[in-house]
């Protein structure tokens, strides 16, 4: 499965699709059982199945983005939110003057807060997954951890990773849990008062049967953002 899209112009062309799919991932620490990439990838692995399962343009994934949270570790790249926000508007700009008037952005990075403002003052987009979303691929899964809990480099995210791409997982995901459920100052202090190891969650739980399912559920759920947004195939919210 190829993560970025090899589509040819004529491909894109035929296709006629209405709604473009953007993955929004990070470049960040991930414990030491995890790439740096882990956002990135999650995302691309997301959109892929979206793709593969709707009529979307698949579009080539945003890599850096605003991890700033997580500065202590090394390997970790930031932008800016304003920086973030200003590419995100300039590709839907871009799609509207070559014919696509909706966007979806599959956002891989819970720190990514600025997408939800970039959503709220557009047309045509969408974030994509939602908090209800993740709640019932989770539930659908078998996610034992909480959302809360489960907060970085943990059940969910190792799973999806197992089961998509085993090779990147490193050995010791299976004794590398941490909790820290009251990170109440993490905006102002960061992570690192919170992990030393940098994760927080149970990745101990996770197994490729799990991600499997996380996906096919947020494919599924993914068919009401089309609803949403009016894709001409599936004849808008009153289809």
């Amino acid at each position: 499965m190829h993560l970025v899209p090899l589509d040819t112009t004529t491909e894109v062309r035929d296709r006629r699709a209405s709604v473009a799919v953007l993955p929004v991932g990070s470049h960040e620490q991930h414990g030491a059982f995890l790439p740096l990439a882990t956002d990135t990838v999650i995302a691309c692995t997301i959109a892929r199945a979206i793709a593969d399962a709707h009529p979307v343009q698949l579009l080539p994934p945003l890599t850096i983005t605003c991890s700033q949270e997580h500065a202590a570790w090394p390997g970790t790249v930031s932008i800016s939110a304003r920086t973030l926000f200003s590419v995100v508007r300039d590709i839907a700009d871009s799609l509207r003057r070559s014919g696509v008037p909706n966007l979806v952005l599959v956002n891989g990075h819970g720190g990514n807060y600025v997408l939800s403002n970039i959503v709220q003052e557009s047309d045509g987009m969408a974030l994509f997954p939602g908090p209800r979303d993740w709640e019932d691929a989770r539930t659908a899964a078998g996610i034992e951890t909480s959302a809360d809990s489960d907060m970085h480099a943990g059940e969910l995210e190792t799973s999806i990773l197992l089961h998509a791409h085993p090779e990147v997982v490193r050995p010791g995901y299976e004794a590398g849990d941490h909790l820290a459920d009251d990170r109440r100052h993490m905006l102002t202090l960061g992570l690192a008062p919170y992990t030393e190891s940098g994760v927080v969650g149970r990745p101990s739980l996770a197994s490729s049967r799990k991600g499997q399912d996380l996906l096919a559920g947020l494919v599924e759920s993914f068919g009401q953002y089309l609803d949403v947004l009016g894709d001409p195939d599936r004849g808008g919210l009153d289809g």
